[in-house]
């Protein structure tokens, strides 16, 4: 899982749907959706028990287990041997490879705000406990054999295995979860301010038990999950080495893989561990197979491509409807054509998530929501459909995209039960209405009956036509899309011409990526394309795309910059929620509520992966469920192998 910070500029950029990993990140970097800081892995104690205790001074008697789940039992028992999508005779060694473009990295810390991060990074640390990509919700012991927490989740408690190690050989201790928590928290991404608000307090008890105290007024469903989920990292290493600092020194890590040969800004190798601790743990039976990880970044995702043609590296996702739907043709790879090159759409039942151009609420010109609904009322998504991206891709409505928790007609008894509860504060026709969705155009690219409409909201916010330009109080309405691609121009240039028969002065520009991160962290734009990945079991994680302690938090998810006294009350119903229809009825509320505030233009999303690939690779039977379960479970097929090096092919 990676539980790294968030990663602004994580869109997969042109006439694509981004990846629902963030940044493109390996599925087995994360647990469920990733990216990011993968603050939605979270949840409350379930499952078998393994026994009973108190602590001291504690009324409530405490359950022990060997994971933890948000809701319901446990899919495996104390006694599994390992995952069922995951082959534990998968044989080892060999080398797994992909390509990036437009990205490029100048540090080995993920966890703070400077620098810009290899991909992958946190692939170094363990975590407590580590996910199930066959469940919704769940985690199994990783560093913690077992979990203990009271009836009132209150507090949790990690009792560590003694045979945990760090790469060196030194022993993983509770004083080391105390640092690394304390320590992300005071020096680490602004992020982990935000998420760890709850925790009062942390301590050691000996040097395999450690303990988090949570505030007592706090939702507490998601918080043991939430520390369940801290990479561990080593008090000692970091004694002696600046935390705060972006270098390119390989950090000391504990997990299956450790950093290996690289060029900055150009590749990078992360290399298997030989006598990884926990090789043989049942959460790792059949996985982490590759002796070698290897990141190839290109200046453009044109020259990734073609690097992907000549065998460069081995594995592409592709993200490109064009050129899924024209280029993976065996005129264009020969390789292809002999066979050698395997093309596959595989399934991807995950929630869609949320891509679509966010707009920047703290700027005055988009705090009228009648703005923001006329300027997204430019954007024909039938005509780039059909157009620009082959018909591959359908229209997102909601936050929660192609998921149970995706508001639709008017609102059930369950979500009326929430939303009466501030009627007063509502946008009109929230309680009575469909959730909002974006009208459908004629796909003529110029939809008049839209821009008309659009014409008018603008005349009632008081952006009236003054020689061709909308005006108000003397002030132009200028609107700016910042890009970090320039894939993204062929998609927002005829949006713009749409924008300008408005009479709003429109403009794109495009930066590189670390100017265009220091600009997202800064919050200095207009608009820009980000996509938010979203659980099956929302909880705390949204806080950081939502809620307003994050809105003006640097780094921050908050894109939009949203303030809403509505939306933290909502916020705090879903991470309160004791049952998944209660959870249920609290997400379709908040989808409905954010939605009908137009704080973005939503784009496009498919239910699979497009994937290209050489064929030197074996897998298991089973693909996990909430998974693309490539990285983590796939293995090299020697004789596949052998046959392409004997045809000189890679």
């Amino acid at each position: 899982m990676d539980r790294s910070r968030p990663r602004k500029g994580g869109v997969i950029p042109a006439d694509a749907e981004t990846s629902k990993d963030g940044k493109e990140i390996p599925a087995f970097a994360r647990m469920t959706v990733n990216r990011r800081l993968s603050r939605r892995e979270f949840g409350m104690l379930a499952g078998a028990a393994a026994g009973a205790s108190v602590l001291p001074g504690v009324a409530w008697a405490t359950t022990t287990s060997h994971g933890l789940s948000a809701f319901g039992d446990l899919k495996y028992g104390p006694d599994f041997s390992h995952f069922e999508y995951a082959d534990p005779g998968a044989p080892k060694g060999g080398v797994w490879s992909t390509g990036y473009g437009n990205v490029t990295y100048d540090s080995f810390n993920p966890f703070i705000l400077k620098g810009n991060s290899a991909i992958g990074m946190t692939l170094l640390w363990d975590t407590l406990m580590t996910g199930a990509a066959d469940e919704a919700d769940a985690v199994y012991g990783l560093i913690a054999e077992s979990a203990e927490i009271p009836e009132d989740r209150g507090w949790v408690a990690f009792n560590l295995r003694p045979e945990a190690r760090f790469h060196d050989g030194s022993q993983i201790t509770s004083d080391d979860v105390v640092f690394s928590f304390n320590t992300l928290r005071e020096k680490g991404h602004p992020t982990y301010r935000v998420l760890y608000a709850p925790v009062t307090g942390v301590r050691a008890e000996g040097a395999e038990r450690v303990v988090f105290e949570f505030d007592p007024a706090a939702p507490k469903r998601d918080l043991p999950m939430m520390m369940s989920g801290l990479n561990v990292m080593s008090k000692a290493y970091y004694t002696e080495n600046d935390f705060t600092e972006s270098s390119l020194t390989p950090p000391l890590g504990n997990a299956a893989y450790k950093v290996g040969r690289f060029e900055p800004g150009q590749w990078m190798e992360f290399a298997r561990v030989e006598d990884y601790w926990a090789a043989d743990l049942p959460v790792n039976r059949g996985r982490n197979n590759f002796d070698v990880l290897r990141f190839e970044y290109y200046r453009d995702r044109t020259a990734q491509f073609e690097g992907f043609k000549g065998g460069a590296f081995f594995f592409n996702e592709e993200f490109w409807s064009k050129l899924w739907a024209t280029a993976y043709t065996p005129e264009n790879i020969p390789a292809l054509g002999r066979g050698e090159i395997v093309t596959e759409t595989i399934p991807d039942e995950r929630p869609a998530g949320t891509q679509g151009y966010w707009f920047n609420m703290r700027k005055p010109k988009f705090q009228d929501a009648r703005v923001r609904q006329a300027i997204a009322m430019g954007f024909d998504f039938e005509w780039s459909n059909d157009t620009l991206f082959y018909g591959l891709y359908n229209r997102t409505d909601s936050f929660f995209e192609g998921g149970p928790m995706q508001a639709a007609d008017a609102p059930t008894p369950g979500e009326l039960a929430i939303l009466e509860k501030f009627a007063d504060q509502l946008p009109e026709g929230v309680l009575s209405e469909a959730a909002y969705v974006p009208p459908v155009t004629d796909g003529s690219g110029r939809n008049r009956r839209a821009l008309r409409q659009a014409g008018k909201l603008l005349d009632e916010a008081g952006w009236t036509v003054v020689d061709g330009k909308r005006q108000k109080d003397g002030q132009v309405l200028e609107v700016e899309f910042l890009h970090g691609s320039e894939g993204f121009d062929r998609i927002s240039n005829p949006f713009i011409k749409n924008l300008e028969r408005l009479g709003i002065v429109a403009t794109t520009r495009t930066i590189d990526a670390a100017q265009y991160k220091k600009r997202t962290d800064d919050f200095d734009y207009d608009i820009v394309v980000d996509r938010k990945g979203m659980s099956l079991t929302p909880g705390v994680e949204l806080r950081d795309y939502f809620h307003s302690a994050s809105a003006n938090s640097k780094g921050s998810e908050n894109t939009a910059g949203i303030e809403d006294p509505v939306v933290d009350a909502i916020l705090d119903i879903i991470e309160r929620a004791e049952s998944r229809e209660t959870l249920t009825d609290a997400v379709k509320a908040l989808d409905r509520v954010l939605r009908a505030q137009h704080i973005w233009i939503p784009q496009w999303n498919k239910g699979s992966h497009t994937i290209a690939y050489w064929d030197l690779y074996g897998r298991p039977e089973t693909k996990p469920k909430y998974a693309r379960g490539v990285v983590d479970l796939w293995w090299v097929d020697a004789e596949k192998e052998a046959k392409l090096k004997a045809a000189g092919r890679i």
